[in-house]
């Protein structure tokens, strides 16, 4: 239940990722992949496993927003090291 939950706060935060300039490595897809993959895989390292659906509660899915939000900035710093080699936005 909980890896559930992690998905589905990862998906959540990614929709705001609308209100931002498409600088993220693969795109829209490529800023869905870090939350998703970055929610998951901090919830995992938490708890260091899945925890069962005794042990699931309102504080698991707040466990996922620092790991989407890492997985998105990975995305995002990717994509904008790629435009820069490509020279379509300007180094400062």
């Amino acid at each position: 239940m909980a890896l559930l939950i992690w998905a589905m706060m990862g998906l959540a935060l990614w929709h705001f990722t609308v209100f931002l300039p498409d600088h993220f490595w693969g795109g829209i897809v490529g800023a869905f992949v870090g939350a998703l993959v970055g929610s998951i895989l901090f919830g995992l390292l938490v708890n260091l496993g899945v925890p069962g659906q005794d042990d699931t509660n309102f504080l698991v899915g707040l466990e996922a927003i620092p790991g989407a939000l890492l997985g998105m900035g990975f995305f995002w710093w990717l994509g904008l090291r790629q435009m820069r080699a490509e020279g379509r936005i300007a180094t400062h």
